[in-house]
């Protein structure tokens, strides 16, 4: 059985910290950290062994947690105090996803799982992307051909949400939605969706204007690409329908009506889902050619080093990325 690969994050986030009482609730079972041994044992591993590939981790003893070092490592991270920003964790936390990544590619790992990064510290590293998906988008593209397109999905056991648009402000986030933008993302979660047993699953689609634009009385991207986007699926054989009023349309998911919501923002869809709570929502990326969740906060440097940090969402992207990986049929919000 291949290992899931687990990222440290942010060295000064809560990041190592939920990955030790993941760790020391069991959940890490068959799982290899891709971190900074000392970051580790700051944050309360006293058994931490350094491995130089996922396979070793089988000959450690019970009780042990596995950590992968990935070459070319800033040093000294341990050192760094908790809750700030500094370009020596940003370096870190992308040379352990470029890593992570390298091995799955290499097929020595079932599915990633990352814990929060800091986009102002990937900016002060000089990273060139604003966060894991399209930093992950980037590095699962073959050499010389486009990146595949990918989405960000947020589930809970009440809401599944796809986003159109994620890590751009409003005003650029507007100009990214079309009609191809729209269509591309039903296409890309009807078969992400299948994929976990849901054939034809039923998907709403939150319109981007107050009441869905009213007709064209409130904005006219629902009549522009919006609802064409949506039929252009339907006829597709995609279970798509809207544009709906945002301000309704969670609520109606969330009663069952509908196994999917599209969300053209990154607000737009994901406050509905974190208002329900963070601790069991997971953060999907669809469209990738491997697993990989995360749970739906941040790095939490306010509390980072306090010990206060709740396990709950990371609990909850680890099951979500075994299921994913390893059983045909798996609804990724189901128990």
């Amino acid at each position: 059985m291949k290992p899931l690969l687990v990222t440290q994050g942010d060295a000064a986030g809560i990041g190592p910290e939920i990955i030790v009482r993941a760790f020391e609730r069991g959940a890490l079972a068959g799982a290899v950290v891709i971190g900074d041994v000392d970051v580790l044992r700051r944050a309360g591993s006293a058994l931490t062994a350094q491995i130089e590939a996922p396979a070793d981790a089988a000959a450690l003893p019970p009780g042990c947690l596995p950590v992968l070092v990935p070459p070319g490592m800033p040093a000294g991270l341990a050192a760094l105090p908790p809750g700030c920003v500094d370009a020596r964790n940003g370096a870190a936390a992308a040379r352990c996803i470029e890593h992570a990544v390298a091995l799955l590619q290499a097929g020595a790992g079932a599915a990633l799982v990352t814990a929060p990064l800091h986009k102002a510290a990937l900016a002060a590293a000089g990273v060139a992307y604003p966060g894991h998906t399209e930093m992950l988008q980037a590095l699962a593209g073959v050499p010389g051909a486009a990146p595949p397109p990918v989405r960000m999905m947020l589930a809970n056991a009440e809401l599944k949400v796809v986003l159109v648009t994620i890590h751009l402000s409003l005003r650029r986030a507007l100009d990214a939605l079309s009609f191809d933008a729209v269509l591309q993302t039903l296409r890309i979660a009807h078969r992400a969706a299948a994929a976990w047993g849901r054939p034809q699953p039923r998907i709403a689609v939150a319109g981007l204007n107050p009441h869905a634009g009213e007709g064209g009385l409130f904005g006219s991207e629902e009549l522009d690409f919006i609802a064409p986007a949506v039929q252009a699926a339907r006829a597709a054989g995609i279970d798509a329908r809207g544009p709906y009023a945002p301000d309704t349309v969670f609520m109606r998911a969330r009663r069952g009506e509908f196994d999917l919501v599209v969300a053209m923002t990154h607000d737009h869809g994901l406050i509905p889902v974190k208002y329900l709570g963070v601790e069991d929502g997971v953060n999907v990326t669809l469209g990738l050619p491997f697993v990989r969740t995360s749970p739906d906060h941040g790095t939490a440097y306010d509390i980072a080093g306090t010990g206060r940090a709740d396990p709950a969402s990371l609990l909850a992207a680890l099951a979500m990325a075994r299921r994913l990986a390893g059983a045909a049929g798996a609804d990724p919000a189901a128990g």
